[in-house]
């Protein structure tokens, strides 16, 4: 097995066994779920009260001023919607734009879902892309950095930290899931 099999194997084995199992049969409603109120997630164009929205469809992303103003403190509590869509660009489109080929997924250019089905979509194409990109990978790209993105530190790195992020923030909605099926103590219904 290559060192780029082992990479990517390691995120496989966490997406088939842990993530992708538990997005099975997200709802809208959960996708939408905001626990608190402030969420940030994923709205219809012009009804984002988030200090600006990103996005060219009919749906954008909340966020916050773009550097150098400061992120506001602490963090807003993000909706399941709001994570997947961070996955699918921040995490993934991204990276699979600079160092695969294809598409450059930015955030002010990707048209973000407005359904769960949608995101779990947008989400596997992603996946799928990244994975066999990194597969792909020889010795000696691991070793150096990538010839293109903004990242300097070798490809390896680059890797390790996308494989961290997809564990990172499909813990937080896997949470969000538990969280949403057990409010007001109720019973959770089977996923």
């Amino acid at each position: 097995m290559t060192r780029s099999e082992r990479l990517a194997d390691q995120l496989d084995w966490y997406w088939n066994r842990n993530l992708r199992p538990r997005l099975d049969g997200l709802t809208d409603e959960e996708y939408f779920w905001e626990p608190v109120r402030g969420c940030w997630s994923i709205r219809p164009r012009g009804t984002s009260a988030a200090p600006m929205s990103e996005g060219p469809g009919e749906w954008t992303m909340d966020g916050a001023s773009p550097a150098p103003a400061p992120a506001p403190a602490p963090a807003p509590v993000t909706t399941i919607a709001w994570r997947l869509a961070h996955i699918i660009v921040s995490c993934l489109g991204w990276r699979v734009g600079w160092y695969f080929g294809g598409q450059d997924l930015e955030s002010r250019a990707n048209a973000y879902a407005g359904t769960a089905d949608e995101a779990l979509n947008q989400l596997d194409e992603m996946y799928g892309r990244w994975n066999a990109g990194v597969r792909e990978l020889t010795d000696a790209e691991l070793d150096h950095p990538p010839a293109v993105g903004p990242e300097r530190f070798p490809m390896e790195n680059r890797v390790l930290h996308v494989n961290r992020e997809l564990i990172h923030h499909g813990a937080e909605i896997s949470l969000l899931r538990d969280l949403y099926r057990w409010q007001d103590g109720a019973v959770p219904r089977r996923i």
